[in-house]
């Protein structure tokens, strides 16, 4: 899959490129808006971009509206600014996401995954008799809906969005702590994690020993 990289910034460039690699993604490096014009001339197959707004030669939001809508290419926008006004022109442009600056690169693959999946009509995930819906982040079993508090859908979600990769007990806490305010310990989270499965009544979470937790990439 070929993901097309609007960035001018060398260090987030890099630590993006590095962390879309290693999901076995292709990337395409620009770093102004003379030089995307040129690679989407050359480059047909482009399943994705990101694209920054702030750019050496011009904005993002034009470059977007002028070369890549029309072909379209579900996009992300990056940007140090988070003026509400700044998000609702990226998204009245027809972007599918939106993230500030500095951001989570995690967050950032787990967003990409959600959009190339809801582009391919595939934003409901089922894995043995557990399906999640991304787009209504709601969990069914056998077509039931489980009865899951907010963060435990949230959880929940960190784990359907990285199928076949551990999420860190760290990085749980992390988020749990940026979605509360509240601040978590080890013991916290494996309670949150019996909770889940209990609810579940299933075995489709794994634990990796003093790592993390992970749900194995096997859908129908």
């Amino acid at each position: 899959m070929n993901i097309l990289l609007i960035e001018d910034n060398e260090n987030i460039s890099n630590g993006l490129i590095y962390s879309l690699e290693k999901e076995k993604y292709h990337i395409l490096v620009c770093k102004n808006v003379a030089d995307t014009i040129k690679c989407l001339e050359e480059n047909k197959l482009i399943d994705f971009s990101i694209i920054d707004v702030s750019l050496p030669d011009g904005n993002g939001f034009d470059l977007y509206q002028k070369y890549i809508k029309d072909k379209n290419i579900p996009s992300i926008f990056l940007t140090a600014r988070d003026s509400e006004d700044d998000i609702i022109k990226g998204l009245e442009l027809g972007a599918e996401d939106y993230m500030t600056k500095p951001f989570s690169p995690r967050e950032l693959l787990a967003r990409i995954k959600r959009n190339i999946m809801k582009k391919q009509n595939n934003t409901i995930i089922t894995i043995q008799d557990i399906s999640f819906d991304l787009d209504k982040m709601e969990v069914t079993k056998k077509h039931q809906v489980i009865s899951l508090t907010r963060l435990e859908i949230k959880i929940l979600y960190l784990l359907f969005t990285n199928l076949g990769r551990v999420v860190r007990r760290d990085y749980i806490i992390e988020k749990i702590w940026e979605w509360t305010g509240n601040d978590i310990n080890d013991n916290t989270v494996t309670v949150y994690m019996k909770r889940i499965r209990e609810k579940l009544k299933t075995d489709i979470i794994i634990t990796i020993k003093g790592i993390g937790y992970r749900i194995d990439d096997v859908r129908k």
